[in-house]
């Protein structure tokens, strides 16, 4: 396992813990419930599940002719992260009446999507058939 997708991974098991200790919270105080809900719901599934996901895809996915997507990798991971971590940050506040903190959530958005195209344009280069692969061996044995 490289390190990018050790990170990945480790991230995604911190967000795991941070829902199930947050979840746990609600319990012992319901005030929480409303304003972080929705973060708890985002960290879940962004930032356990997703990056879990990205994480193992940038790991276990075929590498055709060695391909190595480290900057790839590790710009997915540091613009998921960004966006998420200000989203889990700030999102409770503007949910109590906090002002001004739309167009940072805003930005929080644009990071994560950005994430996402990053890591659906680097899996392009992954996702091949076996005709594909086939393909490029004989045109890496006919280069020499």
């Amino acid at each position: 396992m490289g390190f990018w997708h050790y990170l990945f991974v480790r991230a995604a098991l911190l967000y795991l813990v941070y829902t199930a200790l947050l979840g746990t919270l609600f319990y012992l105080f319901p005030s929480l419930v409303g304003p972080f809900r929705p973060s708890h719901v985002h960290a879940g599934l962004v930032g356990f599940f997703l990056q879990m996901v990205m994480g193992v895809a940038y790991w276990m996915m075929p590498r055709p002719g060695g391909l190595r997507q480290d900057r790839l990798e590790a710009l997915t991971f540091f613009l998921l992260n960004a966006g998420l971590l200000l989203r889990l940050l700030l999102e409770p506040f503007h949910l109590m009446g906090r002002e001004g903190l739309r167009p940072w959530l805003g930005l929080s958005g644009g990071l994560q999507l950005a994430a996402t195209l990053v890591f659906a344009y680097a899996m392009t280069k992954r996702v091949v058939t076996a005709d594909m692969l086939r393909k490029m061996r004989e045109e890496r044995e006919r280069r020499g």
